[in-house]
């Protein structure tokens, strides 16, 4: 019982609560992103698609994200599904996370990357660095000299 006098403690945010605020804000960073809430859930959008959905009922915070590369990875671990309303069949993948284990924030990081990379535009994408782990990019392919005649000039296919 507190002490007369004296206030009782402020209540510190809880784990999926600070969660969520570090996952929203780093979504938030990338290119063209902007905060939208359909159907009363918080996701983030570029160019007007969804790339990560949050939401966070009591102390239980779902991550949506789409994962074409890493889906059957992140698929095998205890929290993670795929995602309802077909959407699993596209490579979306949803992780429930509760207050009785740390998150993996690190990954879910990683996976927001992944899922914005999966949807935004390629003009916006050419903006960022390349992915951690991506192969570098391929040069671009070299144009082959045009077959010569004999004497030198080049050869028509056109008939004449």
């Amino acid at each position: 019982m507190p002490r007369k006098g004296t206030r009782p403690a402020a209540r510190r945010p809880g784990t999926a609560q600070r969660t969520e605020a570090l996952l929203r804000d780093f979504a938030l960073g990338y290119p063209g992103a902007h905060e939208d809430f359909p159907w009363g859930e918080r996701v983030v959008k570029v160019k007007g698609k969804v790339f990560v959905f949050l939401s966070r009922p009591g102390e239980t915070l779902h991550v949506t994200v789409k994962l074409p590369v890493s889906g059957l990875i992140a698929l095998s671990l205890p929290f993670t599904k795929p995602t309802g309303y077909g959407l699993g069949k596209s490579g979306w993948v949803s992780a429930t996370l509760d207050a009785r284990h740390a998150p993996p924030v690190d990954m879910l990081r990683q996976w927001i990357d992944e899922s914005y990379r999966a949807v935004a535009p390629k003009k916006l994408l050419a903006a960022l660095p390349p992915a951690a782990g991506a192969p570098a990019p391929a040069p671009p392919p070299r144009r082959q000299a045009r077959a010569r005649t004999v004497s030198g000039s080049r050869r028509s296919t056109s008939a004449r």
